[in-house]
């Protein structure tokens, strides 16, 4: 298995011979409801798009996942799979295979095989995916906002884990995004071999009022030495974006 953090939450996971390209914000400004002022991310280090992309995995449909700027300018013949939400987005844009995964829904991809589970709420009845995807060698499950199901207890086992180690916390609100006491409860449940962070920046700027209230705590050396606090092996990878990383894992 062979992964590249792309910044924010999005990602290249080479694995099963296949490229997959995960919640994808590769060019362009993010911003919510066109609301500049109170959230802007802004790329400062221009990157090419990567070539090969044999799918496009979308795990939720808000902009930071199914970026628009970025599907915009994406070959709508790459198959996509994604959340309801997110199949919405892509679909009027134009792409031409699309698979819709609710929850508990799985699609085979070549050698690869991707489940749906229960993700990050949205609004107060919606949930998003998270994703389990295996291969005749490795299993990776990711979660983008700290929010892991009841039901991974019931999965096989998961090799690598990409989700928050640090918590995103906004006054009143608590956690927007949930990382050391969630990732940590995940390796003591789960016991993957790595767990690797995600929507933290990269080589991206934030701007606006969110971000002036916005706080954020942990590290992730911090929580590799709470991993090792706890006599869990796994380990923390501290990604650099855009350099790719390999990761050795034992056929199962």
């Amino acid at each position: 298995m062979q992964l590249t953090w792309l910044d924010s939450n999005s990602w290249l996971i080479e694995m099963g011979g296949k490229n997959i390209l995960l919640d994808p914000w590769l060019v362009g400004d993010l911003s919510f409801g066109n609301l500049p002022w109170l959230f802007l991310g802004s790329k400062t280090v221009e990157r090419p798009i990567p070539a090969n992309i044999d799918l496009i995995l979308l795990s939720q449909g808000l902009p930071d996942h199914a970026h628009l700027p970025t599907l915009e300018v994406l070959d709508r013949s790459i198959p996509v799979v994604a959340s309801p939400s997110a199949a919405k987005v892509v679909k009027n844009l134009g792409y031409q295979k699309i698979t819709a995964l609710a929850p508990g829904e799985s699609h085979g991809f070549a050698r690869v095989v991707i489940k749906a589970v229960p993700g990050s709420p949205v609004g107060p009845t919606a949930i998003e995916n998270g994703y389990i995807l295996r291969d005749d060698q490795s299993s990776l499950y990711y979660e983008p906002h700290g929010y892991h199901s009841s039901v991974l207890a019931t999965e096989a086992k998961i090799d690598v884990v990409i989700t928050p180690l640090i918590d995103l916390k906004l006054p009143l609100l608590g956690a927007v995004i949930k990382g050391k006491a969630s990732a940590l409860a995940l390796c003591e449940l789960l016991k993957p071999k790595f767990i690797v962070p995600t929507a933290a920046g990269g080589d991206v700027k934030f701007e606006g009022l969110l971000m002036s209230i916005l706080t954020a705590e942990g590290t992730v050396t911090e929580f590799q030495n709470l991993l090792k606090s706890k006599s869990l092996g796994t380990e923390a990878i501290d990604p650099q974006p855009w350099q790719p990383f390999g990761l050795a894992l034992a056929a199962t």
